[in-house]
């Protein structure tokens, strides 16, 4: 996702200094834009930044690039801001505010959910933790990126709402997968079924966009099944702090670890049907 984000702020305008671990993509992106610039380290990044965003893919990637040597703390200046847009563990994202603000740099948690098309699209929905004078004041450089701007509270509390809500995304999707197995299996025609999920009270956003991708049998990766993974765990570390049972979440943590076991790690997380397909003997495909 940094990448069609980053797409978005230099077709907006700005300049940006670009770092990838993968050289290449910056390289590639920058060749694309007069106004970009490829940076070798996050603290070159950051040298001459006034607002500095990361997306990576967990905890410690994010530590390593914030706070990790050669990381953004080193090179950003006093007063510059850090919005992280990965979904990370909020206690591990707190402490890297602290870290931060002892240099007097501004932190953000502000992870965003849209998945690869809302990237590319700039129609990301950001959930903002932090102190609310920073976000409004970096706001005019989130809004090449997204449509939609929550602020949910101090520190780590984007993060917080980032987790509930795909929570209860993956655990629809696992009801959802289930559901459509039992219609197969019992001699409903898929598509049908998808018919009435999308003019019942059992309509949702996740049927209406998983759902053709699922009876095309095509798992190519909008957001990958390991992500979802993640992020289902840290929201049940959250829920063990907080001493909050989560019985249905620990199941589907299970049925999403049961995909990465078959080889579906790298595909959409919509391939944690094939799973219950194996199981029940059926495949849930539109009619040729």
């Amino acid at each position: 996702m940094g990448k069609p984000m980053a797409h978005n702020l230099l077709r907006a305008g700005h300049n940006v200094a670009l770092w990838s671990h993968d050289a290449a993509k910056a390289r590639a992106l920058a060749s694309e834009h007069g106004n970009a610039s490829v940076a070798s380290t996050p603290r070159e990044a950051a040298a001459h930044a006034e607002c500095v965003f990361l997306c990576v893919g967990t905890t410690e990637m994010s530590e390593a690039v914030l706070i990790g040597p050669g990381g953004v703390v080193e090179g950003a200046k006093p007063g510059t801001t850090v919005a992280d847009a990965s979904t990370v563990a909020p206690e591990a994202s707190r402490a890297i505010g602290k870290q931060m603000a002892a240099k007097d740099i501004h932190f953000l948690d502000a992870p965003c959910t849209g998945s690869k098309p809302g990237a590319e699209n700039a129609t990301l929905t950001f959930m903002i933790g932090g102190d609310r004078d920073v976000f409004e004041r970096a706001r005019p450089w989130f809004e090449p990126m997204g449509k939609q701007f929550y602020y949910c509270g101090g520190p780590g509390m984007g993060l917080e709402a980032k987790l509930t809500q795909n929570l209860v995304l993956a655990n629809m999707l696992l009801a959802f997968n289930e559901g459509m197995v039992l219609a197969t299996k019992a001699g409903v025609e898929p598509t049908l079924m998808v018919e009435i999920l999308n003019n019942s009270a059992a309509r949702s956003g996740l049927i209406s966009f998983k759902a053709p991708y699922i009876l095309k049998g095509d798992f190519t990766a909008n957001f990958s099944t390991k992500w979802m993974a993640k992020d289902v765990g840290m929201a049940l570390d959250s829920a063990r702090q907080k001493a909050v049972p989560l019985p249905l979440t620990g199941v589907t943590q299970q049925m999403f670890q049961a995909a990465i076991a078959k080889g579906y790690a790298d595909e959409d997380l919509c391939s944690t049907i094939k799973v219950l397909e194996d199981w029940a003997g059926v495949e849930v495909r539109q009619n040729s």
